[in-house]
């Protein structure tokens, strides 16, 4: 089983989506990033586009985050958004 990364999509006014994820793919200002287990600390300038998490068993969330930050420290990936919301299901 694949490593977790525990993930927290947070938008100006509420919490978007909490838990854990093996993998999380966001758009930031420099182009695309992939984020795994023992990823490196980081803090990126999001773009306007897609938050796409992939969870333990496989399934997704995608959430649209706009005018923000991704944070990733020690296996912790925090999204700030202006306005984030998750899309369909």
């Amino acid at each position: 089983m694949a490593k977790s990364l525990s993930v927290s999509v947070v938008s100006a006014d509420h919490q978007v989506w909490t838990g854990e994820a093996t993998m999380v793919v966001a758009k930031t200002v420099e182009g695309e990033i992939g984020i795994l287990a023992g990823h490196e600390p980081m803090l990126a300038i999001l773009a306007l586009g897609d938050v796409r998490l992939t969870l333990a068993d496989g399934s997704k969330v995608v959430a649209k985050a706009e005018d923000g930050f991704l944070s990733v420290d020690n296996d912790m990936v925090t999204i700030v958004a202006r306005k984030a919301e998750l899309v369909g299901s």
